[in-house]
């Protein structure tokens, strides 16, 4: 695993009432989160950055109101049209 070194105000971890080691972790998963609502990567593979099984991630996704699911209505009916 590669490991990042980033340079953090020592507000921002007073800011959210973390040690920088959660805070880290918090990073973590909501670069995760994010990245996952973007369309950037699967569930699995973001549930594997954010460093939480699948279910932990999916759990997550709901903290931060995130669908788990990556289609949109638009996208579920284009399906069932093209079904017919």
């Amino acid at each position: 695993m590669t490991q990042l070194t980033l340079d953090m105000p020592e507000s921002a971890f007073a800011a959210l009432h973390q040690a920088p080691r959660e805070f880290a972790q918090e990073m973590r998963i909501a670069a995760a989160v994010k990245w996952y609502e973007l369309g950037r990567f699967s569930q699995g593979r973001a549930a594997e950055i954010a460093g939480l099984t699948r279910a932990g991630f999916i759990d997550a996704l709901s903290r931060y109101q995130v669908s788990p699911f990556q289609y949109t209505a638009e996208d579920v009916a284009e399906e069932l049209h093209d079904a017919d």
